[in-house]
């Protein structure tokens, strides 16, 4: 089984940032995919930013210039720095590691964005 456990959130005011941590344990191996998704009350999960075992980074246009993804394959930690923070991206932000159909999910953890 594979566990990711989030860290990192919290409360900020607007312009200010955060850094998420998700620590990976069990049967994972740096071929997964690792991302970063988010759900606001009354909306759909969404992805914010992705990164693929080789590197490659994929960003939400929400988070593009703000938001940087990036993944320790020696620790297996995925990490979530966000800057510039708004309002609109309070949220729980979930981590997520993927490897074909192969899923997993972390259980959030809060950011609030206000002032």
């Amino acid at each position: 089984q594979v566990q990711l456990v989030e860290s990192g959130g919290g409360l900020v005011q607007p312009g200010g940032s955060l850094s998420l941590s998700c620590a990976a344990s069990g049967n994972i191996y740096s071929t997964y995919a690792m991302g970063w998704y988010r759900q606001a009350p009354g909306k759909e999960r969404e992805l914010v930013a992705a990164i693929s075992s080789g590197g490659v980074t994929n960003y939400a246009d929400s988070a593009k210039g703000r938001f940087t993804i990036s993944r320790d394959n020696a620790k297996n930690t995925v990490y979530l720095q966000m800057n510039s923070l708004k309002p609109e991206d309070t949220a729980v932000y979930y981590c997520n590691a993927k490897y074909s159909v192969i899923i997993y999910w972390g259980q959030g953890t809060q950011v609030t964005v206000s002032s």
